[in-house]
């Protein structure tokens, strides 16, 4: 196999609904407890991390463990059969399951996203969704295309097809999508469409379709060939014909307090997988100092563990990641603020009458923050583990090169510039951070088309 080649790996281990029990949910809601109960499994977990990653063995065993106890319930209403577990809580628990293995932890953020949108769904498919859920349902994402669409608008399409006399009309999916994470590993993958009108036209109106990953026309790849995040099944996943119920059509209009809510809330998953491996740096820098024998003859000559300027970098480290995930973690505090202010004001209601509340803004931009300065600070310290135990610590089988890769490319999913633009721009001018609904081409401008003057 080629350094940048992929394994495909086989669908059958992806799970299927039918044969899976009701999860077991742990009995508390709150993080001291929630703790207990997932803190076993995540050290098995975490024991086995490095070999994952050098031999990349997909996580299938250890994601299904996790949902087999509840983790994928944590964030959904206890009156609908989850756990009931705040924003903050579920998001230090996170922060807790990537410090073990990232790449667990980073599949569960298309998983999060959804739990999140049903607040805002009508009654009949949020009830239809939660039920699924509390049976074992995991989704998975599928909204980016590689290339060959329109900034803001999909290929892949939703046509409705009529039903009978005595039947509901269906919907009918296809089109081809590119970082599917986690869909290998769920039940459901749910993908970003554009609706087509009455005469096949393509609308701009944008849905998502929640399928079955193992039905009829869908086909999944794990082809990603990064340099990190290795094990998080991203890759292609394409749909032919793919038959699509009407409650798991979810409409998703621009703009909204759902629409705003959700894309927030996806990057906070990114921001508590950083500040896990920001922890695992940390660990990972004690531990080897504390056991190392050899020093340089550079040095002091003391013991390793006792010099001082190797107490310093460790220091520098631990306080770096301290720092990460204390950001993270107020960030998710906002986003408790958020939904408390949408239940008092009615802002999650489905119709989405109501405008959106400033505290999604203060989430929003909390976020932005973050993604500033929590990627850089992450990034920098998983460099600066190699300072603290020379060069047997590149040595391929300790897998300390993970953590630097995995923070990268988990970096790369916003670029920091943007980020840092949007927020000037709110403290200077007060305007609002706004994106378009999808990734795409963008047109030429108007200086590339512009005709040259000889």
């Amino acid at each position: 196999m080629s350094a940048t080649s992929a394994p495909t790996a086989s669908v059958s281990a992806t799970p299927r609904l039918e044969e899976l029990e009701p999860p077991q949910l742990p009995s508390g809601s709150d993080y001291p407890s929630l703790s207990a109960h997932f803190a076993p499994l995540f050290e098995r977990i975490a024991a086995g991390a490095r070999d994952r990653d050098l031999h990349r063995e997909l996580p299938f065993a250890e994601i299904a463990a996790l949902n087999r106890v509840g983790f994928a319930l944590l964030r959904v209403p206890r009156e609908h059969g989850g756990v009931g577990a705040s924003v903050r809580t579920y998001i230090r628990l996170l922060i807790d399951l990537a410090a073990a293995d990232s790449n667990v932890a980073h599949q569960y953020r298309s998983h999060a996203g959804f739990v999140e949108s049903l607040r805002f769904l009508d009654d009949d498919r949020s009830r239809h969704w939660y039920a699924q859920l509390r049976a074992g349902a995991t989704v998975g994402n599928a909204s980016t295309e590689k290339g060959g669409n329109a900034l803001g608008t999909l290929n892949t399409v939703l046509t409705q097809r009529s039903g009978g006399a005595d039947q509901d009309a269906t919907w009918v999916l296809d089109g081809e999508k590119f970082y599917a994470t986690g869909s290998l590993f769920a039940t459901h993958t749910r993908v970003s469409a554009s609706l087509t009108g009455p005469g096949g036209d393509v609308t701009g109106e944008r849905s998502f379709a929640v399928v079955p990953t193992t039905a009829a026309g869908v086909e999944l790849e794990d082809d990603w060939n990064g340099f990190g995040q290795k094990l998080t099944a991203t890759g292609t996943a394409r749909f032919h014909e793919v038959e699509v119920e009407p409650l798991a059509v979810l409409p998703r209009r621009i703009g909204t307090p759902e629409a705003v809510f959700e894309a927030s809330f996806f990057q906070l998953v990114l921001l508590a997988v950083l500040a896990g491996i920001a922890r695992a740096v940390r660990e990972e820098t004690a531990t080897g100092v504390r056991e190392r024998k050899r020093t340089f003859n550079t040095g002091l000559g003391l013991p390793y563990r006792e010099d001082p300027l190797i107490q310093e970098a460790t220091g520098n480290i631990a306080a770096t990641a301290f720092a990460v995930e204390a950001t993270v973690l107020h960030a998710a505090g906002t986003f408790d603020d958020a939904l408390a202010e949408a239940a008092r004001t009615g802002a999650d209601r489905h119709d989405h009458s109501g405008a959106v509340p400033a505290e999604f803004y203060t989430a929003e931009l909390a976020i932005q923050q973050a993604q500033i300065t929590v990627p850089e600070q992450t990034i920098r310290v998983a460099s600066e583990l190699f300072l603290t135990g020379g060069a047997s610590n590149t040595a391929v089988e300790k897998g300390l090169d993970r953590h630097w890769r995995n923070a990268q490319t988990v970096a790369t999913h916003n670029p920091i510039v943007f980020r840092s633009r949007q927020v000037g721009d709110w403290f200077i001018n007060g305007t609002l951070p706004q994106g378009l609904s999808a990734i795409g081409d963008a047109p030429a401008s108007a200086a590339a088309s512009a005709p040259t003057q000889e």
